[in-house]
């Protein structure tokens, strides 16, 4: 169906992506990964192992997902559509349902008396125009109302999209969320990367739109600002971008307590 074969642009480019620095580097990465493995520079190469063993995730993430969409829209039970890029995927965890999605779910599924379905439309290197363009216009043909919408989107824009374009996007994404969504933030960067202290103003300035947007529509939102905070040492995934499960954790919590209090008891079968 037209649905399904929509969902399996996971990993392929969009028309609406733009090429990030952070896109480009990872990519020059991969290339130069075998000439630097043969230095001894050993931080340098497990780094760039690192980055190889995301990037495959991103092949094997998006596949799982695929498949695990097929399953839910095929079944029964409370449904919730996952909007976003390569952290709801998981990218880092040990596998899909490690990530902040699989640890959300699980918890859902304790909270709730029937097990929730996941209806995962994120992709990894999304950016906010491909969830406004093509994620929604899936969830738009959905045919039904899910009982949760989150949209968590911004990372890979931050050095791709020039920002009057970028805070336009998230305005207007957020205008089209339905009423029962939960936005996500984004985390502040610090002085762990190098651009850190730089980006986290800029950062904060986005969140500010997320915020003020969301409260206009009335939605929730999940604030990763608050929740994901330093130290990172025993967070990071081995490319020191992405979250590990425990870092995933954090991201959960912050999900956790932006969903409604109401959101199980209206899922509970009458």
């Amino acid at each position: 169906m037209a649905l399904l074969q929509a969902g399996k642009r996971h990993y392929e480019p969009s028309k609406y992506d733009h090429s990030t620095p952070i896109g480009v580097l990872h990519q020059m990465v991969l290339r130069w990964g075998d000439a630097e493995r043969t230095t001894s520079r050993r931080a340098v190469r497990r780094w760039l192992d690192g980055v190889a063993f995301v990037d495959v995730q991103a092949r094997t993430f998006a596949e799982y997902w695929n498949r695990h969409n097929e399953t839910a829209l095929a079944g029964d039970g409370p449904l919730w559509v996952v909007l976003g890029d390569s952290t709801a995927q998981g990218l880092g965890a040990t596998s899909p349902m490690h990530g902040y999605v699989g640890q959300v779910a699980r918890v859902l599924d304790e909270r709730s008396s029937r097990p929730w379905r996941i209806l995962n439309l994120s992709r990894a290197g999304a950016q906010a125009a491909h969830v406004l363009h093509d994620q929604l216009a899936v969830l738009d043909q959905l045919g039904v109302k899910p009982d949760l919408v989150t949209c968590g989107i911004g990372s890979n824009d931050i050095l791709g999209t020039a920002p009057k374009t970028f805070h336009s996007n998230l305005r207007q994404l957020i205008r089209r969320l339905p009423s029962y969504s939960v936005v996500m933030d984004l985390l502040l960067p610090d002085r762990f990367w190098a651009i850190g202290g730089l980006a986290s103003p800029y950062v904060a300035g986005i969140n500010r739109t997320i915020h003020s947007s969301a409260a206009e529509r009335g939605l929730p939102v999940a604030e990763l600002s608050r929740h994901v905070r330093p130290p990172w040492r025993g967070k990071l995934a081995p490319d020191l971008f992405h979250p590990n499960d425990l870092g995933y954790q954090h991201q959960t919590n912050a999900l956790l307590a932006a969903l409604p209090a109401t959101l199980t008891r209206a899922t509970s079968p009458a």
